[in-house]
C-alpha cells in the first residue's frame, strides 16, 4: 500500500499540491478584529457548494421515494411542507460547515441579525410573507389541493413556498397570493375539514304544482348526475310559498368543489327538460290590472 501511495505522489508533482494547497486556503474575504476574525476561503466556498449540492441530490432522491405512490393532491400536500424543511435542512448545513470549518458561528448570527433588523424595516411586507408562510405551513390552515376562496374568487391552491402562495381560478388564471393574506384577511376554505361539500339549486315552480312530483324530479335529477355523490343522498326543502311561485331547493354533495359551477348548470339543464316532459311550468311575475268604467259628469 505504501509503495502505491508513493507511485502517485510521483505522477502527481509536489508542485501541483503546494498550487492546489495555495488556491484553497486562499482569503477572498476577512472581517472582524484580531481575536474575532472571520476569514472566507476559496476552499470553504467550495466546500459549501459541494455540501449545498449533495444535499439537493438527496432531497430530491427522498422527494422521489416518497412521493411516487401518492395520489396528485396528497403530493401536492406533501411538496409544500418538503420546500420548507428542505429551507431548514440547508440552513443547517451552511450553518455546519461554517462551524466546522472553525468559523464562530455566534459572531457570525448577530452580524447577520443586524442585518435583517436592516432589512425587515426596508422590506416589511416581504418579511410578512415569510412569517405568514411558515404559519400556514405549520398551521396547514391552507394547504395544495384545496380550494379556497380569497377576494370573491374560489381557487384550487396548487403550490405553497415560503413567501407566496399560487392557485389556480375556475377560468384557469393563476393568482399569486402573499402568504401574509392568509394571516391579515378573512379566507374560505371549502376543503378544510371534508373533501365533500354541500351545494343547492333554488327552483320556481307554478302555484298550481304537484310538490310531490317536483320533489320527486329534482331526486332523481340530482341522482343521475355523475358527480353528484349517492352518499349522502341529495334531498329537496320545500322553502317558501311565493306571490307567484312555490319555492324549492335541491341540496346535494360533490367531491369536487372547483366544479360546482359546471355541476350545477348541467343538473339545471336536466331539472328544466324534466319538467318541460312533465308539463310542469315555470311561474313568472303576474299583475291583474282592473279597468273600471267611469260616466263622465255632465
Amino acid at each position: 500500500m505504501q509503495e502505491k501511495f508513493e507511485n502517485v505522489k510521483t505522477v502527481i508533482p509536489n508542485g501541483f499540491w503546494e498550487t492546489f494547497n495555495s488556491f484553497m486556503n486562499f482569503e477572498l474575504i476577512s472581517f472582524g478584529n484580531d481575536q474575532n476574525r472571520i476569514v472566507i476561503t476559496a476552499g470553504l466556498i467550495i466546500l459549501l457548494l459541494v455540501s449545498l449540492f449533495v444535499v439537493k441530490l438527496v432531497l430530491r432522491l427522498i422527494r422521489k421515494i416518497y412521493t411516487r405512490k401518492l395520489e396528485p393532491d396528497e403530493k401536492l400536500r406533501f411538496l409544500g411542507a418538503y420546500n420548507f424543511i428542505g429551507y431548514l435542512v440547508y440552513i443547517l448545513v451552511f450553518v455546519s460547515v461554517l462551524s466546522s470549518a472553525g468559523i464562530d458561528i455566534t459572531l457570525l448570527l448577530t452580524a447577520t441579525a443586524v442585518i435583517f433588523i436592516g432589512l425587515g424595516l426596508a422590506m416589511r411586507e416581504i418579511f410578512q410573507d415569510i412569517i405568514g408562510g411558515i404559519y400556514i405551513i405549520l398551521d396547514k390552515s391552507v394547504q395544495a389541493g384545496d380550494i379556497i376562496e380569497v377576494n370573491e374568487k374560489v381557487c384550487k391552491v396548487f403550490d405553497t413556498k415560503l413567501r407566496t402562495t399560487r392557485a389556480v381560478t375556475r377560468d384557469e388564471k393563476v393568482i399569486v397570493i402573499p402568504n401574509h393574506k392568509f394571516v391579515t384577511d378573512p379566507v374560505i376554505n371549502y376543503t378544510q375539514n371534508y373533501k365533500n361539500t354541500r351545494q343547492f339549486v333554488k327552483v320556481r315552480a307554478a302555484l298550481n304544482a304537484d310538490v310531490d312530483q317536483i320533489k320527486n324530479i329534482l331526486i332523481e335529477s340530482a341522482k343521475s348526475h355523475p358527480k353528484i355523490l349517492k352518499k349522502p343522498e341529495p334531498f329537496v326543502f320545500f322553502e317558501d310559498f311565493g306571490e307567484d311561485a312555490l319555492h324549492f331547493g335541491i341540496y346535494f354533495f360533490i367531491s369536487e368543489s372547483f366544479l360546482e359551477p359546471k355541476i350545477k348548470s348541467d343538473l339545471r339543464f336536466v331539472i328544466e327538460k324534466e319538467f318541460r316532459k312533465h308539463a310542469i311550468k315555470f311561474p313568472y311575475p303576474q299583475r291583474d290590472i282592473h279597468l273600471y268604467k267611469t260616466e263622465k259628469p255632465e
